[in-house]
């Protein structure tokens, strides 16, 4: 009987002779997965995250030498369990692990369905791994570690085909086939388990974001940058230049800018470290961008289609294999070019996505089963190798654990040539829906300064000055949703009314940077007929609320809005100040609801803070 267990039972249990024996385990605190040297803007979150640690010892009498380690982490203040193994060769020779499954766990049904290939997933437990390539979003659906399979033990299911997913394994999808070498240990990669205590959906987003502020706080670093279009010494000073003034932090000579990581001239690597030793004196932090995967390098660089035997095929088309030794050669260049110059960013484009390789020449893999391995251990510690040095990372794919600081907050790069008008309710869609899995600080937006992807001149700020409503609006939405944009052009004002503007919204983020660069609750989704917008929220903090209301239509609009406060840590009454005006003492009703009165004006937004304020007297209720 496999539906439950009773503890009767426990006593008559049977290990089997040949599966590994526990032989002992120990105890402790937390480690560090990598180190991590942070950034001036970093969040002041732990690292490791403070915890308890458990590994388990074992050893099996059939397989002499070889011993299992199993190693547990919880994590104060989260309902997460971090699982991963290590293999252990003391045979004398070399041995070969074909694969492994880091999890096996039979989990309760979520719902019992008697027709069909059985329930849906597991909706209370949320797995993580930190073996993950192309995605800019955490979804089950790309999630190549995780499988939920039928039990064949569980016979007494009610489901008539016994095909309920309730059985986890964590596996690689492919490999890894590796040979651990005599005295030797293998680790695998690790998987993370978050345990929800509700199927809402905000509850639910909100665990997930704290479990990444837990296990990844460098994602937490937000610093507001610019893409600056052209990497030639006038240029990029005049862009340090004006993002110093205006209150930017970090500048990123953008693709297509002439900028090249890869080179290794000497006279061009001591300008480099000369534009960022000046950026570093304004207190900008300087880096640039590197295309890897999803273009063309060779036939015998590039990753070889294991159903065709040749190039072509891959998931962006033609990408390079990281084990060939034009890979090799390129993190070696962008190693010595980032100890060179002391770059502090690093925009890593195109990562890689998971391609499988079949050469059976490239240096970095021995053949079909290994490459998808070898090739996420090449990317994964050159992250690390960057974040032990405090190279910020923006990476348009899902490395959070292996130490990326940002994704793209999910958007269509073609939806910047549509007119401005249309791209402001798209912008704010793209937010409104990414943060249910990230922090604000976790993904990027974008600006188009100049023209992207088409659209002309309907479509770009340039000049600034003649566009200033809108660019404004692009600054007030990004900034007051607590989300940093790539803003690309060459220049970020060119006009003191411009640059008004600009440190306007630079200061209000300042300002309020602790409540905007915390938890999003979301009010209502943008959709261009009626008002919409975010709430942020933080018990911890002075402002335990931030919120902000935005209008898309051409006439003013006063709404009465319900606001869900529960999270702001306020229970019966709050000081509510807009933008920054007098505070004013309102009632929370039972349902931690707090009912106001608010004006927006005319495609435009409004704010609020919420603090603490007098207790309510008691009423006869």
């Amino acid at each position: 009987e496999y539906a439950y267990l009773r503890r009767e039972w426990i006593a008559g249990l049977q290990a089997d002779p040949d599966a590994f024996h526990l032989e002992g385990y120990e105890t402790g605190a937390t480690q560090e997965r990598f180190p991590y040297r942070r950034k001036k803007f970093s969040s002041d979150r732990p690292w490791p995250p403070p915890g308890a640690a458990v590994t388990f010892h074992y050893r099996s009498a059939r397989l002499a030498g070889v011993a299992v380690d199993v190693h547990y982490e919880l994590y104060d203040g989260v309902p997460l369990l971090a699982k991963w193994l290590t293999v252990r060769n003391n045979t004398g020779r070399a041995i070969q692990l074909d694969t492994f499954a880091s999890e096996v766990l039979a989990v309760v049904e979520s719902e019992s369905i008697v027709e069909g290939a059985g329930g849906g997933r597991t909706r209370h437990l949320q797995v993580e791994s930190d073996y993950s390539f192309i995605a800019t979003h955490s979804r089950p659906d790309t999630n190549l570690v995780a499988h939920w399979e039928p039990d064949p033990q569980y016979t007494t299911q009610v489901n008539y085909l016994l095909q309920s997913p309730v059985l986890l394994r964590c596996y690689p999808p492919l490999g890894p086939d590796v040979s651990i070498a005599a005295g030797g240990r293998f680790e695998s990669f690790r998987i993370f388990e978050l345990v929800h205590d509700s199927t809402d959906r905000e509850r639910m987003g909100l665990a997930q974001r704290r479990m990444y502020r837990t296990i990844a706080p460098w994602a937490l670093e937000n610093p507001i940058l610019m893409h600056v279009r052209q990497a030639d010494p006038a240029s990029v000073r005049l862009a340090i230049d004006q993002s110093a003034d205006a209150g930017f932090e970090m500048v990123i000579m953008t693709f297509g800018s002439g900028f090249d990581i890869e080179k290794a001239d000497p006279a061009y690597l001591s300008q480099v470290k000369s534009l960022v030793e000046y950026a570093n004196s304004k207190g900008v932090e300087l880096g640039g961008y590197s295309l890897l995967a999803s273009r063309r390098i060779s036939p015998d660089n590039d990753v070889i289609n294991p159903s065709t035997g040749t190039t072509g095929g891959a998931i962006f088309g033609d990408s390079p294999c990281l084990g060939s030794k034009w890979a090799i050669d390129y993190f070696r260049r962008l190693r010595n070019f980032i100890e060179a110059t002391g770059l502090g960013v690093l925009e890593h484009d195109g990562s890689y996505p998971g391609d499988v390789c079949a050469s059976r020449s490239h240096p970095g893999h021995r053949g079909f089963s290994d490459s998808q391995w070898t090739q996420w251990r090449t990317i994964s510690d050159f992250y690390q190798w960057c974040r032990a040095r405090g190279v910020y990372l923006n990476v348009p794919d899902w490395y959070f654990l292996e130490g990326a600081n940002k994704t793209a907050m999910g958007y269509r790069e073609v939806n910047w040539s549509l007119p401005r008008e249309r791209q402001m309710i798209l912008a704010r869609q793209n937010i409104y829906d990414g943060t249910w899995d990230k922090t604000p600080s976790m993904g990027w937006m974008f600006v188009p300064l100049v023209q992207y992807h088409g659209g002309g001149a309907a479509a770009t700020l340039e000049p600034l000055k003649d566009h200033l409503d809108f660019y404004g609006q692009h600054l007030m939405q990004n900034l007051s949703s607590g989300v940093q944009a790539c803003y690309r052009g060459p220049r970020l004002y060119d006009s003191e009314e411009t640059r008004a503007v600009v440190k306007k919204w630079v200061g209000f983020y300042k300002n309020h940077r602790g409540i905007l660069e915390s938890d999003v609750i979301h009010l209502r989704r943008p959709d261009g007929r009626d008002w919409d917008g975010l709430l942020h929220v933080n018990p911890e903090l002075e402002e335990k609320g931030l919120a902000v209301f935005y209008n898309p239509l051409d006439q003013a609009i006063v709404r009465t809005i319900r606001l869900p406060v529960y999270y702001t840590g306020l229970t019966d009454s709050a000081a509510v100040s807009v933008e920054g005006g007098p505070s004013h003492a309102h009632a929370i009703d039972r349902d931690y609801k707090l009912t106001i009165e608010i004006r927006i004006p005319a495609n435009g937004a409004t704010w609020l803070t919420l603090g603490a304020a007098g207790r309510r007297a008691p009423t006869a209720e």
